[in-house]
């Protein structure tokens, strides 16, 4: 990699502060193996982590700003935003998926089983990483209906640009490509099969991920094993990510409720503060569900994430976890005080 500019690599003035003295900068474009390969101003580098890095299991992640000294990765400077889910497995661990993007491309495609309820969810973390999400459909090339397929996710993903996409005849590409203007950084999530290693080879004009021939299901087969930055034609800054057999919720019901803003609302306007939309009187959850004003499918959608992102709360948050004992223990003395209470 020849010499750039740093801003080139997505670095702002307001970092300089962060970084530790007798260093310089380095952008993190790959993890493995305990070794990480860093952009810097001077051209790509092999540095190892300091024995401290390894104290946060939440990095250094791919897109991360690190301090480098020597041949020595001493710091991760503070992240302007990151796409965390939960660690795979029973565990409440943070795995940083990529840091400091603009943009998170959620990407599905417009062949094979149905995707709303996915693209909900990678919605729903998307919007809690601090950057904005943007829906891309690819594939478009071997679907009946694009614009069907496109308005069936738009409906549900409110306030967020869907975007249709084929990597084989280059349509849509180019609004894509509008997402990256240089120094902006854009992460690809999404499962496996949907196309993103096709995506990131069309943007960068030449292979940078491997690909596998489609099946008779019109999907794709899992190519990518690493998180990886690139660095495009036009400036901007790509993370492929491998595909995502778990994507767990970590810690934050604001992402759930930004993805789901049209329920959150529809809460809002119910009778009792603590409705649980099921049979109490004055649900306006339940009034539009009745009215066909909301679709039942998205109401369990928002439910079950809702449900997840408090678990995950209560797993890593010994305060939220004190306050719900608390609450219990209230719930189970109000009722022991009932006068009619069965004994």
């Amino acid at each position: 990699m020849p010499q750039v500019e740093l801003a080139d690599l997505g670095w702002t003035p307001g970092r300089a502060a962060a970084l530790p003295p007798g260093c310089e900068p380095g952008r993190v474009a790959r993890v493995d193996r305990g070794r990480l390969s860093a952009l810097t101003a001077a051209g790509e580098r092999r540095v190892a982590p300091a024995a401290a890095l390894y104290d946060d299991p939440a990095g250094p992640a791919v897109g991360d700003w690190v301090a480098l000294r020597g041949e020595l990765a001493v710091a991760v400077l503070p992240r302007s935003s990151a796409f965390t889910r939960t660690a795979a497995g029973r565990t409440s661990t943070a795995q940083v998926v990529a840091a400091n993007v603009d943009t998170v491309l959620v990407v599905d495609a417009l062949v094979g089983e149905a995707r709303v309820r996915r693209v909900e969810r990678y919605l729903a973390v998307a919007w809690s990483s601090g950057a904005t999400p943007v829906v891309v459909l690819t594939k478009a090339d071997l679907c009946a209906d694009v614009p069907a397929g496109v308005a069936q996710v738009a409906e549900d993903a409110l306030g967020v640009e869907v975007l249709a996409v084929s990597s084989a005849t280059g349509a849509g590409l180019d609004a894509v490509r509008a997402l990256l203007p240089p120094g902006g950084t854009a992460a690809m999530v999404g499962p496996s099969g949907v196309g993103k290693s096709s995506l990131a080879n069309a943007l960068a004009g030449r292979t940078v991920a491997g690909t596998r021939d489609i099946r008779d299901d019109g999907r794709g087969r899992h190519t990518t094993t690493a998180r990886e930055l690139h660095v495009l034609p036009g400036g901007g800054l790509l993370i492929d990510t491998p595909g995502m057999r778990e994507l767990g919720l970590h810690d934050d019901a604001d992402g759930v409720d930004r993805a789901f803003a049209d329920v959150a609302e529809l809460a809002t306007g119910c009778r009792y503060r603590d409705c649980a939309h099921r049979t109490e009187p004055g649900c306006a959850v339940a009034a539009a569900i009745e009215a066909g004003r909301l679709d039942p499918a998205r109401f369990r959608s928002w439910r079950k994430l809702q449900a997840e992102a408090h678990r995950q709360q209560l797993r890593v948050d010994a305060r939220a976890r004190a306050q719900e004992r608390a609450r219990l223990r209230a719930v189970h003395r109000a009722q022991r005080a009932q006068p009619n209470r069965v004994r």
